[in-house]
């Protein structure tokens, strides 16, 4: 059944079922890739000099995942990966899934709190750690944690603050006490190891739970998605294909690897394509990622509005488009036009995409097509991706009409299996396998769907809801204006007042006189922010979403003063 458009006049629609669900596991997967494309270039970081052939990095997949059997891990263990985009963490995912082992994605940009609360909560039994990044001192903080470690032996761990931790594995030649270098792993490797590979892999299912991926936390603290090979192989592939991705295209990548956005609809997306992942650096640089994409002749490259921004704006960029640029994904917040015809035709991504999701849903449940006109992708999330149904839903749990306002509820496939030891967080976002995205949005006649805000992201001023996603859209129509966050405070009267965080696009800035009146225009007077605050750099989360509740909580401790238009 295909519904890509709404029928009867509800908000209501079933994506293409015409070509079947792939029913298996990742190491099926990985196989598949390694028959068809084993002599293709697979993998490039830059930084590194490294270049492999997907046969190569399979291979070193094995040795790995044999590693990791010698150590005494197996099906169902916790494994968690803390690092930024190496090598090492490509390898780390595909060995785990070799042996059914549940991979669990830790934010790089986590501190020793943040790190502790994740272990704990999902019993990690191994951690797989770089030492370094920039600010961020990996191995210091874990002895920090565990002063301990001094006194214990690689693989026989015993930590008060990290019961359930047993190994740890450092991304270096020499690790710290307590730990296993990643080379070491790869040398217990012996034939004995290898020959039980195919045994494990062979008796995994597609529904098994294989990766734990925290969620950004742009409201508070993260919860763990618990996500399955189907879940992540069939959303890779649907999104591959709406890029027309091949074995010819090289996706520069510098978006990070611990979210949905590297992983899935990076690493597997090329995968399932066959195509080259081009890695510009460990985290996002903006002259590192312009100088792959020329110097690596890349077809493609994925990003948030804000790295795109910075791109166009690095001296590497020299105006002019990049000959063999032409598609890629765009995701995690809306793009303003302005930037949008930047990328088409200034960078020449001619097919650039925009899609939709949460990393509950695989993550990508709308997807632009690569002709949709610019208006459309400015405007919205495009339309529903293959096997996947949406509805956009009334509070008292009915469909809306067509064009109306709701919360946006996902079915399918591509659904999570749930919180990690989270039943009560689970049960209230899951019902009857609809997952409740907490997105507010429309469907048109067409079927492309629009997001308006965040229902918890709501203002209510005086009793009258206020959506922040209303008021920025319309923000982002004025060309000096690059980037803009609406946020709601309390306050005595109204209860809630709009305050509105911008970035202005080069030097010249709009007073406040002048931001409320461009409001007014077209929005009505009780939606007009009550401050305006001009921000440099924003509090974001890995995936480069907003954390509007730090601006928030900034707000009402006074930073942000001096900045006041």
């Amino acid at each position: 059944m295909v519904q890509i458009a709404p029928a009867e006049g509800l908000s209501h629609v079933i994506g293409d079922q015409s070509n079947r669900l792939l029913n298996v596991t990742l190491p099926e997967f990985f196989h598949y890739t390694r028959q068809k494309y084993g002599h293709c270039e697979a993998v490039v970081f830059s930084q590194f000099n490294t270049r492999w052939t997907y046969s190569e990095l399979l291979d070193k997949c094995d040795e790995f995942a044999a590693g990791l059997l010698a150590l005494g891990l197996y099906k169902g263990d916790r494994v968690g990966i803390w690092s930024p985009n190496r090598a090492e963490w490509i390898i780390a995912q595909i060995a785990t899934a070799r042996l059914g082992i549940i991979l669990v994605n830790i934010n790089p940009a986590y501190k020793g709190t943040e790190l502790e609360y994740c272990i704990n909560k999902v019993d990690l039994k191994c951690l797989i750690f770089a030492t370094q990044f920039k600010s961020s001192a990996y191995a210091q903080t874990i002895l920090d944690l565990c002063p301990e470690l001094v006194e214990q032996k690689p693989g026989h761990l015993h930590l008060k603050n990290l019961p359930s931790l047993r190994m740890l594995v450092q991304i270096s030649e020499t690790p710290i006490a307590g730990a296993y270098s990643f080379q070491e792993v790869v040398k217990k490797a012996t034939t004995g190891y290898f020959e039980r590979l195919d045994y494990i892999s062979n008796g995994l299912r597609p529904d098994d739970a294989i990766n734990i991926q925290f969620t950004s936390g742009t409201t508070g603290s993260p919860k763990g998605a618990t996500l399955s090979h189907k879940n992540i192989i069939n959303n890779a592939v649907s999104c591959a294909k709406a890029m027309n991705l091949t074995h010819y295209d090289r996706l520069c990548i510098p978006v990070p690897l611990y979210h949905c956005f590297g992983m899935v609809l990076g690493t597997l997306a090329c995968c399932a394509a066959g195509a080259t992942m081009i890695f510009p650096s460990e985290g996002f640089e903006p002259d590192k990622t312009m100088h792959a994409l020329k110097s690596e002749s890349c077809t493609a490259v994925h990003g948030v509005p804000t790295m795109f921004s910075a791109m166009l704006a690095s001296p590497e960029f020299d105006g002019k488009p990049i000959k063999s640029l032409r598609t890629g994904i765009m995701a995690g917040s809306q793009c303003p036009e302005v930037l949008m015809r930047r990328v088409l035709y200034d960078l020449g991504c001619s097919e650039i995409t925009i899609g939709y999701g949460m990393t509950e849903t695989s993550p990508i449940s709308f997807q632009s097509d690569v002709n949709d006109p610019v208006d459309v992708r400015v405007s919205t999330v495009g339309r529903i991706q293959p096997h996947c149904e949406v509805k956009i839903v009334e509070d008292d749990g009915s469909t809306c009409a067509v064009g109306q306002t709701g919360e946006l509820w996902t079915k399918g496939y591509l659904v999570m299996k749930g919180y990690w030891n989270d039943d009560e967080a689970t049960q209230s976002s899951i019902e009857n396998g609809w997952m409740k995205t907490g997105d507010l949005a429309t469907i048109d006649n067409e079927g492309f769907c629009r997001i308006v805000g965040r229902k918890k992201d709501m203002v209510i001023r005086g009793g009258e809801n206020i959506y922040p996603k209303e008021i920025e859209n319309h923000m982002l129509k004025n060309s000096l204006i690059s980037e803009v966050a609406v946020v709601g405070v309390p306050d005595k009267i109204l209860g809630e007042i709009v305050v509105c965080f911008l970035k202005f696009d080069g030097s010249s800035i709009l007073t406040a006189d002048q931001l409320k009146n461009f409001v007014r225009k077209n929005l009505s007077p009780q939606k007009t922010p009550k401050h305006w605050i001009k921000i440099s750099d924003w509090p974001l989360t890995g995936s480069g979403k907003i954390k509007k509740f730090v601006l928030k909580e900034k707000y009402m401790r006074g930073d942000f003063e001096k900045e006041k238009l």
